[in-house]
């Protein structure tokens, strides 16, 4: 169901709200840069430091202002079950296409734990979910023994898949079968993860690059690898820089330095680039012809 460049779109920030226009703004530019679909309110959202009538509010937006030109996956995991079902039944309220999930952080459930979560929400609506499994910001890795768990739930249909381990993607494509669609987490392994049979990415660096993310991963999904591979190539400078802070501290930068958001500002705890790396992320992005 879902495949190809799926943005992790940032949430625009203007004097300490959101900034609408510039969220409404960013989408264009994405989906007039042939991005495959919008993702809201994720970690690159900063839906951790969203109150829910924000990350609701984003979430409406982004459905309305999208309008079915792409699908939109909605951010709506927390490490409380009753708060992910409010925010996964908003979602498919307001006509969302599916929802993304983040396995519950901070608690550190057991594999059990980890299943009933996911299992809970998922009955408690009528949406597809794709799970999140990111273990350096959750404290527990989501084993592929539970992701082919949870794949034989109807409506769980994908995982983002960010344990930074070629191994474990491989074997949760071998449990999970090609009806599971497995999206990388981290920009930097899209390629590989798409040459072993994964699906797409849920993506960072398609902030700024959408076009050619996109595009790697159509000409992957179509079996021409070489050709995917030379823009695998050439998007590895951003993928680096764009974490050399904690995202979306310098892909907020890099955006604001784009013209294509009013302001890089983040809320704290994250505070803005630190000027080293600010001229860094300007080398990188001028060498890449974006500004």
């Amino acid at each position: 169901m879902f495949k190809g460049a799926f943005v992790a779109i940032v949430t625009p920030f203007k004097d300490g709200k959101v900034d609408e226009e510039s969220l409404r703004k960013l989408i264009d530019f994405q989906i007039e840069q042939g991005t495959h679909g919008i993702v809201p309110c994720g970690t690159t959202g900063e839906s951790a430091t969203l109150s829910f009538e924000e990350h609701e509010r984003v979430v409406e937006v982004t459905v309305e202002h999208v309008n079915k030109r792409v699908p939109v996956i909605a951010g709506t995991g927390s490490n409380n079950t009753e708060e992910a079902i409010r925010l996964t039944k908003h979602a498919q309220k307001v006509g969302a296409d599916g929802a993304l999930m983040i396995s519950p952080y901070y608690n550190k459930p057991t594999q059990e734990g980890l299943y009933r979560h996911f299992e809970k929400v998922a009955a408690s609506a009528d949406i597809p979910i794709i799970v999140y499994n990111i273990p350096g910001r959750t404290a527990v890795n989501m084993e592929p023994s539970t992701i082919e768990r949870l794949s034989k739930i109807e409506n769980i249909v994908g995982i983002k898949e960010a344990a930074g381990s070629i191994k474990q993607v491989m074997e949760i494509i071998a449990r999970c079968g090609d009806d599971f669609a497995v999206l990388s987490g981290e920009d930097y392994i899209t390629f590989p993860l798409l040459a072993l049979g994964g699906k797409g990415v849920i993506s960072v660096v398609s902030n700024v690059a959408p076009k050619d993310m996109a595009t790697m991963c159509d000409l992957a999904l179509a079996g021409k690898l070489e050709e995917a591979r030379d823009l695998h190539y050439k998007l590895l400078p951003l993928c680096n820089i764009l974490f050399c802070e904690t995202n979306p501290v310098p892909v907020k930068a890099a955006l604001a330095m784009m013209g294509k958001i009013s302001s890089d500002e983040v809320r704290l705890p994250l505070v803005p680039l630190s000027d080293t790396n600010r001229e860094k992320l300007r080398g990188v992005l001028k060498d890449y012809g974006l500004i």
